[in-house]
């Protein structure tokens, strides 16, 4: 059986570059890019189809801050298709990042550099807004939008003949300390991105206590710091022009710097050729790169201190 492949955000970036990947894996499979501009989408997919003429690659309008779009997507896939093996949950945004630029030269010529670069922890502020759905953006399209979207697929995912496993593109600016579960879509705060990160590592957890007896299963990925159009939005381009020689010099020495799309996606296709059934539920699974340009996959545990309780009632720690 041809499995299927759902991937939001594939026509730029990190999710182009695993269409790519997994159709050189497997030119059998058929491939669905979930896009806001199809225009995008479609030079996306005659992109792919000129390294992979044979491939099945279709298109689904999708924009997952809008929850009409989401149904009306998830209604349009479920005609087409009758399973789903893979939903990779990779859309995102980042609206009107704004730098402290004062930390940032500060954090520039310090001991923390690498984490600075790696995180932007203490950077970092966006200016969210409320979509026409009340909701606001950065939460809608990074997090629910994309929840919804795995309720409106269930009837494909939970299937008795196979296991499938939804995806979450995270991220190292997935801090504790930007969410609250007394603001969720984080109203007050200046860090919605982070939260939102962060909610979906917590998302993915509750996903696989509730649906791995009917055959779903949900891991979540760390990219780590990928050049990509969302990257570059937040210095001006000169910048970038500056400090780039000094982060592939990073790179050196650290593992997070993946720094291209390709090295960015490899623990999203490193899940894809893995059994479902055999991942750790608690781990947040990075895609890293060595100095010498060799990309890997390393599991670490999703780090969390939000309470839960089971059927019973028991309160379960997260940690």
């Amino acid at each position: 059986m041809k499995k299927v492949v759902l991937v939001t955000g594939a026509n730029s970036g990190i999710g182009l570059a695993l269409c790519e990947r997994l159709l050189s894996q497997d030119a059998q499979l058929q491939l669905c890019l979930a896009c806001r501009n199809m225009q995008r989408a479609e030079a996306a997919r005659q992109a792919l189809l000129v390294s992979h003429p044979q491939a099945q690659v279709t298109l689904l309008h999708l924009d997952v801050g809008n929850m009409r779009s989401v149904l009306r997507a998830a209604e349009e896939f479920k005609q087409k298709y009758n399973r789903l093996d893979y939903l990779y949950l990779n859309a995102g945004i980042m609206p009107n990042p704004r730098v402290d630029h004062k930390a940032f030269y500060k954090g520039l010529f310090s001991s923390n550099v690498v984490h600075m670069f790696a995180t932007g922890e203490g950077l970092l502020t966006q200016e969210d807004k409320v979509t026409p759905n009340g909701l606001q953006e950065v939460f809608a399209t990074n997090l629910f939008g994309h929840f919804l979207l795995v309720r409106e697929l269930e009837p494909l995912l939970c299937q008795m003949d196979h296991n499938s496993l939804v995806i979450w593109t995270s991220s190292s600016n997935a801090r504790r300390s930007a969410f609250s579960l007394d603001d969720i879509q984080h109203q007050k705060g200046r860090e919605p991105y982070s939260s939102s990160k962060y909610a979906s590592d917590l998302l993915s957890l509750a996903l696989n206590r509730h649906y791995n007896n009917r055959g779903l299963y949900s891991s979540v990925i760390c990219p780590g710091l990928v050049m990509t159009n969302l990257t570059y939005g937040i210095l001006p381009s000169f910048f970038w022009t500056l400090i780039m020689p000094i982060m592939w010099l990073i790179r050196i020495f650290t593992n997070t710097f993946t720094l291209s799309p390709y090295n960015g996606a490899d623990a999203l296709f490193w899940l894809f050729m893995q059994k479902p059934e055999s991942l750790d539920p608690m781990a947040k699974y990075h895609s890293l790169t060595s100095g010498l340009g060799n990309n890997y996959t390393q599991p670490h545990k999703v780090r969390t201190d939000i309470s839960d309780s089971d059927e019973n009632g028991t309160t379960i720690m997260y940690f």
